[in-house]
């Protein structure tokens, strides 16, 4: 199968279900706020803490399936109409601390950009070539460093990033973004003085805050894999090839049933890049269906964790490596 017959079929699945987009928002949306009122109960009652942590933890995981509808309704592909989710899209967007048209504006960016090595920065994770990385200055190489480590990456980052980043508009010149951005977090206000008033403001960051750490080191992580692990296809401009980068530059993330429903089938990952119109609740159907998809690289939940000690992508050998590994190859190249 040609690419266009490839382009051609995945055209078919890319029509919204309205009625499984319902009950997908239902399935997330009901037990998120839920779980959160149970949080609270128990806080009011004085139950240990760390089994609200335990309930925070898998709230965290349907927070992630709220960022996988907005997600989606950035694309406008969860609902048939753009404008249904457009609303969708800024509700959940308020739950997930992100505003939609900023975002939508800057994933858009990186679906046009994604697996180009000349075309990095936007939308996408800090990612230095072996080259560049030994050419910085010491001070630029120990804050790479910093922002690769785990614990940096995928705990400290997430809540800067949706706590504080994504409360600041990129550009004041784009009015679509900056109402976005006022909208989102007005509501985000908004929503931290009425629990100010009635719950109290310690027991909402006590509920809020875990979930969002977990969730969005969750998010993150998702990201990190889906783009660079140690087969990843990432090119220079001239030679940079637009299906090579969905099916080669994603991989297909081979979770558990359980945990592919709660991060919404998005480790079908090349598809989606292949295609951003197809749903979400499409694109395991789609995978099966059409056998040349299954040829994308896959990772295990095991491999997934190994991809975290990648930090540097080698022109020469056109993989991700580890800093020690780049530190060797560079001596052997010296001696």
């Amino acid at each position: 199968m040609g690419k266009p017959e490839i382009y051609q079929s995945l055209r078919t699945f890319a029509v919204a279900d309205n009625k499984k987009s319902i009950i997908q928002l239902t399935n997330t949306l009901l037990p998120y706020f839920t779980i959160m009122a149970i949080m609270y109960w128990l806080l009011k009652n004085e139950y240990p803490y760390w089994i609200v942590i335990l309930l925070a933890i898998i709230n965290a995981g349907f927070m992630a399936r709220t960022f996988i509808i907005f997600h989606d309704c950035t694309h406008g592909s969860f609902f048939k109409s753009r404008k249904l989710c457009k609303v969708i899209g800024y509700f959940c967007g308020i739950i997930v601390f992100t505003p939609f048209s900023d975002w939508q504006y800057s994933h858009k960016i990186h679906h046009a950009t994604t697996s180009n090595l000349d075309k990095r920065g936007v939308g996408d994770l800090w990612m230095m070539t072996v080259n560049e990385y030994n050419s910085s200055s010491k001070f630029k190489k120990f804050i790479y460093r910093l922002y690769r480590n785990p614990i940096f990456l995928f705990i400290i980052i997430p809540a800067i990033k949706f706590i504080l980043v994504q409360r600041i508009p990129n550009s004041f010149r784009r009015n679509k973004k900056l109402c976005s951005h006022i909208i989102t977090t007005s509501a985000i206000i908004i929503i931290i003085f009425v629990a100010w008033l009635t719950i109290g403001l310690k027991n909402y960051i006590l509920i809020q805050l875990p979930i969002m750490i977990i969730g969005g080191g969750t998010g993150i992580f998702l990201f990190y894999i889906q783009h660079q692990f140690k087969g990843s296809y990432w090119s220079r401009d001239k030679e940079w090839d637009p299906f090579k980068a969905s099916m080669d530059g994603a991989s297909f993330y081979n979770l558990p049933i359980l945990l592919r429903w709660f991060t919404g089938n998005i480790g079908f990952h090349h598809i989606h890049h292949l295609h951003p119109g197809i749903p979400n609740y499409k694109l395991k159907k789609c995978n099966d269906e059409i056998s040349v998809l299954q040829n994308a690289h896959e990772l295990t939940l095991v491999e997934s964790f190994r991809c975290s000690f990648l930090k540097l992508y080698d022109e020469g050998s056109n993989k991700m490596v580890t800093f020690k590994q780049a530190k060797e190859a560079a001596k052997t190249m010296t001696s």
